[in-house]
């Protein structure tokens, strides 16, 4: 039973993903780089804070298990990219004040 979904779902269901390290939600946290969304799969671009991250295999099957939680009838296709590189810039502005940064900071 495949539903409709647009990229603002997807994005809704992703920030049930926290990264433990931080206590953030990986998209507020600009870790989403990009949702395609076809009949037969939900792809997403992703990247880490760092490409030594010790939590990032754990974060990817947290972010797969919530693609199939999303819709059971697409299949999860997860690419962790490193370009662009990860930024404190790339964060939602909610992010950015829960850790107490001003505008300018990034």
């Amino acid at each position: 039973m495949s539903t409709s979904l647009d990229e603002a779902t997807v994005r809704d269901a992703l920030r049930q993903v926290i990264d433990p390290e931080v206590g953030m939600n990986i998209v507020d946290l600009g870790l989403i780089y990009a949702v395609a969304i076809d009949d037969a799969r939900i792809a997403i671009d992703m990247t880490m804070t760092s490409p030594a991250c010790p939590m990032g295999q754990m974060i990817m099957d947290e972010v797969e298990a919530a693609l199939r939680r999303l819709d059971p009838a697409r299949t999860p296709a997860i690419a962790l990219v490193w370009s662009p590189e990860w930024s404190p810039a790339m964060m939602s502005d909610a992010a950015k004040a829960h850790f107490g940064w001003q505008p300018g900071d990034d």
